[in-house]
């Protein structure tokens, strides 16, 4: 009976730990989105030479989007009359939940990780794709022709571009022998896969921007195309849960391409006294500040130029790179 309580004890100790850090994470993440799109408006102004946000909270704007946020927040929630209710209501949620569920398995640093799961890529990839069937039932639940349309070309751009996506990654799998991410980053100690596998950054990159819905592959929710697109119906917080779970991806998304091919938290062998927690963080930086700039430089893609590129150029390079990479990796076992 003692041991029982003990057992019992101990679990619920464990889940309170975890649940509290669980919760420690999604305010951390919710802090990045909030500064993410200022600092997405600021870079942008920068680079249109004009200032960007600098009203609320000081000369910065520094408040801005917690104003933004607030208002959303504050609105009237109002549901179509012909709408399937039930639906339309938990979209925005099957929307949202598997772009918070990816980050557990990300590795931050050595130490520093939530879930080290032994497929951890697969699951990231797998757990991703939930989204695009919560973007489908938000647009078919809204009862809207328009909304339908916009999400049936979102699906259509999305399961598109996860193929070159996962084809880019094979590569690195090849290399390392693993699909754990602690594994695929202490194999970069040799050199990051950046410069071993530069083919399959390239391709993982630009399919990372069309999964994240970024310019120049915005089409999804296009102001000027099909009135918004599959959100269209959806006003308040619940049209917020769409954007969180898109800026929840794009934290998610540049922490993975640090891990996959930046070498996540190892530093350069000669600035090795900077804690890997720095160095995960500033390699982070850069990937986001890189998202953001595209936004700032590149026109938005015809829709059936972005399904042509996606499968006629991308899937085709990243399949020649997965040749490639297996070829050279008997020809080094050879000599």
């Amino acid at each position: 009976m003692v041991e029982d309580l003990l057992h019992s004890s101990a679990g619920w100790l464990n889940f309170g730990i975890f649940f509290l850090l669980a919760v420690v994470l999604l305010l951390v993440v919710l802090g990045f989105v909030t500064y993410a799109i200022l600092a997405e408006r600021k870079v942008m102004g920068f680079m249109q030479m004009r200032h960007g946000p600098n009203q609320v909270g000081g000369r910065w704007g520094l408040l801005q989007t917690v104003a933004d946020v607030l208002k959303l927040l504050l609105k009237e929630d109002v549901i179509p009359k012909l709408a399937d209710r039930p639906l339309f209501i938990i979209a925005p949620v099957i929307a949202f939940a598997p772009a918070f569920m990816v980050l557990a398995t990300i590795p931050f640093t050595d130490k520093f990780q939530f879930a080290d799961i032994g497929v951890g890529l697969l699951y990231y990839i797998a757990v991703s794709g939930i989204t695009t069937v919560g973007i489908v039932t938000g647009a078919w639940a809204s009862n809207n022709k328009y909304a339908l349309l916009g999400g049936m070309r979102a699906a259509a751009q999305m399961i598109s571009y996860e193929i070159p996506l996962v084809m880019s990654v094979v590569g690195v799998v090849l290399l390392t022998g693993s699909l754990n991410l602690n594994d695929i980053v202490e194999a970069q100690k040799n050199g990051w896969f950046i410069v071993w596998q530069p083919i399959g950054f390239i391709v993982f990159f630009i399919a990372a921007v069309a999964e994240l819905n970024r310019v120049p592959f915005d089409l999804p929710e296009a102001e000027s195309e099909l009135i918004a697109g599959f959100h269209v119906e959806y006003s308040g917080f619940r049209w917020a849960f769409f954007m969180l779970a898109e800026y929840v991806y794009f934290f998610a998304m540049a922490a993975l391409t640090t891990v996959l091919f930046l070498g996540g938290w190892l530093p350069l062998p000669f600035l090795d006294f900077i804690p890997g927690a720095v160095w995960f963080a500033l390699k982070f930086t850069v990937v986001v500040f890189i998202l953001a700039w595209f936004r700032s430089t590149f026109p938005r893609v015809r829709a059936d130029q972005l399904m042509e590129f996606g499968w006629k150029v991308l899937l085709p390079i990243a399949l020649a790179n997965i040749f490639l990479t297996a070829l050279l990796k008997e020809l080094v076992k050879l000599f």
